[in-house]
């Protein structure tokens, strides 16, 4: 693997994503500290049990880990299918996006849409990171866009089969 993305750590003790089988696609992001939502200014470290996420709720998990991207670049962060399928963990702004002039805390904000509580722990695996190129675009105006199939048909207009 040639490419480098260059990164810090807020400690020393923070294990750096990596991609947990040759072939995946996105880095495993682990949990480092949290804030609520309602207080974002507070970085809380995890007590050794834990903290438990309760249906309905979200978090702001922080990583610890800042990276700065290289030019038309973006960060995907998105859930781990087994936290979302197992639990009904997901993130609540899927797929988060990291944009290449953020070099701040890779945070991610977990909801638990499941029936149960969920247990955080310090170092558990939350979400993934996955890096895409990104193509830029200028909007232009004009007086009609072209016909379509489906025109301006959506929200169930293809059915469900």
């Amino acid at each position: 693997m040639n490419n480098k993305i260059n990164c810090a750590i807020d400690d020393q003790n923070i294990t750096l994503p990596k991609y947990e089988s040759i072939c995946a696609s996105g880095m495993d992001l682990r949990a480092w500290k949290y804030s609520s939502p309602h207080f974002l200014k507070e970085t809380n470290d995890f007590p050794e049990q834990g903290l438990d996420l309760y249906p309905g709720d979200r978090i702001l998990i922080k990583t610890g880990l800042h990276i700065q991207l290289p030019e038309n670049i973006e960060a995907q962060i998105r859930p781990r299918s087994g936290l979302a399928l197992k639990h009904g963990i997901s993130i609540v702004n899927s797929p988060g996006t990291i944009d290449e002039d953020y070099v701040g805390d890779v945070g991610v904000v977990l909801i638990n849409m499941g029936a149960e509580p969920f247990n955080i722990k310090q170092g558990d695996r939350i979400a993934q990171m996955v890096f895409q190129e990104v193509k830029k675009y200028d909007l232009k105006i004009v007086d009609k866009l072209s016909e379509t199939v489906r025109g301006q048909d959506g929200f169930g207009s293809t059915l469900v089969k």
